[in-house]
């Protein structure tokens, strides 16, 4: 069955937890919203199209979270709090089941992190959802990527590499695992993200791979991030999968991680430690910051390269 226009955004509509700051929502030509006073707006917006961002077939439910979780993790990355989100989605059929999937999938995550849908717009074409979503900050603690400094120490949250691994098994038919589940679910760090303002020097959400993203904190802070193959968090279940060269890789050129990597100066190092003993995540220390521009790497004690062919890049043919 499929839904009229007023339908699919009805469907929306009704997924999206309220807000005192929303003062017109859905239903509108636009959105009327009260920032805070004091604070400052982030704004986020990300694109997922089909067949490059996500396989032809995912679930709807994982679709619908995915599009929000990778704006998230952008907030997550400036230490924001999210608010507002505005959907764009464009539909080849707008099947009943599918939107009611993919709201479910939508709505789950936006309840969990107070985010309301304001509005936004649905077509049809090929399926294709961006998300713009607002954020809160305080002024002057937003993180960026150009505080990296000779002599931080780099650090990255939870396991990059089992996205990559996962989108590897998902397109191979093989059979469900929690590697799959981390491509199709990502976990947005926002309460990570928020706890580094003031600690973190620099940071980054890990979309792209570490060795690219890396690359960026070092080209906006004009400094060269060194990472040590031998402190990377590597999964047992990787290991065991694809060995442990092939691991590092993954860890190193994998994207979709969402994960965050940031920077900070040894003497907030026993801070920040303290402060993650109370994260949902694991939080491993993978680097230093030097004098000189791009990323390096090391392993046992000397030069490495490893193998970046699988990084993402747009316009490169890849895609999911």
């Amino acid at each position: 069955m499929t839904l009229s226009e007023a339908e699919v955004i009805e469907a929306i509509r009704t997924v999206s937890p309220a807000r005192a700051d929303v003062i017109r929502g859905i239903g509108d030509d636009g959105a009327v919203l009260e920032p805070p006073p004091g604070l400052q707006l982030v704004s986020v917006l990300d694109t997922l199209n089909e067949g490059v961002h996500f396989p032809a077939g995912t679930e709807p439910a994982a679709v619908g979270h995915r599009a929000l979780a990778v704006n998230l993790s952008d907030l997550a990355a400036m230490g924001a709090e999210p608010a507002w989100a505005e959907l764009s989605l464009s539909l080849p059929v707008p099947d009943r089941d599918w939107v009611r999937g993919f709201a479910g999938g939508l709505g789950e995550l936006a309840k969990r992190w107070h985010v309301a849908i304001v509005g936004g717009d649905t077509v049809e074409g090929p399926l294709s959802i961006s998300v713009h979503l607002t954020g809160f900050v305080h002024p002057g603690r937003a993180l960026t990527r150009d505080g990296a400094r000779p002599g931080d120490v780099v650090f990255v949250t939870g396991a990059p590499g089992e996205a990559m691994a996962g989108l590897g098994l998902l397109r191979s038919g093989a059979p469900g695992s929690r590697l799959i589940e981390r491509f199709l679910w990502p976990e947005p760090r926002v309460a990570e993200g928020q706890a580094l303002a003031g600690l973190a020097t620099a940071a980054i959400d890990l979309s792209d791979g570490l060795a690219t993203d890396a690359g960026r904190i070092a080209a906006a802070s004009g400094a060269r991030i060194v990472i040590e193959a031998d402190d990377l968090p590597v999964a047992p279940e990787l290991v065991g999968l694809f060995g442990e060269s092939m691991s590092i890789d993954a860890i190193i050129a994998g994207g979709d991680d969402y994960e965050l990597c940031f920077t900070t100066t040894p003497e907030r190092k026993a801070d920040l430690l303290a402060v993650a003993r109370h994260w949902r995540c694991a939080l491993s220390r993978i680097g230093r910051v030097e004098r000189g521009g791009g990323v390096g790497f090391e392993k046992g004690g000397r030069p490495f390269v490893p193998d970046l062919s699988r990084s993402w890049s747009h316009f490169s043919g890849g895609g999911a």
